[in-house]
């Protein structure tokens, strides 16, 4: 069987996935969530001219000519407004946010006035409209201020408060169900047999969809068993999940039973095999309307296509754009060798030289099961199918873990 190019099966993989409904969550809850709809202001901010500062809200032509005593006539704290109107050498006490009183048009900051009881004499004329921040100075009523696609942050949701949203509409979390398999696995804690090894993907994999803003499931793990998978796959089904996503058993060994299992249960097959290194055994399809991706057993291989692949997809399901892991460019910090067929994920350190330029080093050994030099690294190198070989010192593309 033909080897799929990456970029081909991700175009695949993604051809179908729109993003996915609305629901509303509290200003509490929306951190981090997706924007679903765009926000249209509804009030304007501030609503009223407000002082800036504290001091005294004056008539600009009072002080204009210098030497002005003005008779203090009232007060406006913040909340409560002065309700009458300043006159010809009137001022009224005024503190931040309080609304500008009706006939003043300035505010003569409390460090530039000297007050004795009632009066106060102006130390230095303030330009007109000083300290004064217009009604609408923020926003507008109906103003979109905004707009999908957009991961909420503090930021937003000061404003989103400001415009008077106790609610906000965000895309619905995918809710994704991973499934490891193969008898040789067991939990972390669990103590493994002679024959066993921990099962590392999932923790991998199920940070990931949390970090991308899905909720993992943990199906556990099924053991080399075609009732036992099928129910395993029944639960994701059950469970409404939008992706199904196993671990291990999709590669072309005896005991691998996932593509054969999932066959059984109606799966539609979009691609097996890619072109790529690590991670040739990726599978994905479709059962019903949740999204299948099969990554393989390999601890490096599983999350470098969970990187590749289950990223982008849970992306697009949240109305992002799904091209999420776009190269850098760097430089070498060692040779390389000409590369085949696949296109290469290299393992490799990072730094920045005196020059401000990314540098990236592979790490001499790349084996598919080397966790401890993925947590290690910095980037990914990426080498297309064929390239040539190149040395220390020349250009290539990296992704940045």
């Amino acid at each position: 069987m033909s080897l799929m190019p990456v970029a081909e099966a991700l175009e695949k993989l993604l051809s179908d996935v729109d993003a996915l409904d609305t629901e509303f969550a509290g200003l509490d809850q929306a951190n981090g969530r997706a924007l679903a709809e765009n926000l249209l202001s509804r009030r304007t901010q501030p609503p009223f001219a407000a002082s800036a500062m504290d001091g005294y809200a004056i008539r600009h032509l009072d002080v204009a000519g210098g030497g002005a005593q003005l008779e203090v006539i009232g007060e406006a704290p913040a909340g409560h407004g002065y309700t009458g109107s300043v006159g010809i050498g009137q001022a009224v006490r005024i503190f931040t946010g309080a609304p500008l009183p009706d006939g003043a048009d300035t505010i003569l900051i409390q460090e530039n006035a000297n007050r004795q009881e009632s009066r106060i004499s102006v130390l230095e004329i303030p330009d007109k409209g000083a300290f004064v921040r217009p009604a609408g100075l923020d926003f507008q009523k109906d103003q979109v201020l905004l707009t999908p696609p957009l991961k909420l942050t503090y930021r937003h949701l000061a404003l989103a408060a400001a415009m008077n949203y106790p609610l906000i509409p965000v895309v619905r979390r995918p809710k994704v169900a991973i499934l490891a398999t193969g008898d040789e696995l067991v939990r972390p804690g669990d103590e493994p047999g002679p024959d066993q090894i921990i099962a590392s993907n999932h923790a991998g994999i199920a940070a990931m969809v949390e970090d991308c803003g899905g909720i993992s499931l943990d199906l556990g793990i099924s053991p080399d068993d075609p009732v036992e998978l099928a129910g395993h796959v029944r639960r994701a089904i059950t469970a409404r999940a939008d992706i199904l996503v196993t671990l291990g058993g999709a590669s072309v060994g005896d005991h691998d039973l996932v593509q054969e299992v999932l066959g059984r249960q109606g799966m539609d097959l979009a691609f097996w095999r890619i072109a790529m290194r690590p991670g040739k055994p990726l599978m994905a399809g479709k059962l019903g309307t949740t999204k299948v991706l099969g990554l393989p057993g390999n601890p490096v291989s599983s999350l470098v296509c969970g990187l590749l692949f289950l990223k982008p997809l849970l992306q697009k399901m949240l109305g992002y754009s799904a091209d999420t892991t776009a190269p850098k460019q760097a430089i070498l910090g060692q040779d390389i060798p000409e590369n085949d067929r696949r296109q290469d994920y290299i393992r490799a350190t990072l730094h920045e030289d005196p020059d401000g330029r990314l540098v990236a080093t592979p790490f001499t050994k790349q084996d598919s099961s080397m966790l401890a030099l993925l947590a290690k690294s910095g980037a990914l190198i990426i080498r297309p199918p064929h390239a040539p070989a190149q040395s220390a010192g020349s250009g290539t593309e990296v992704l940045v873990l």
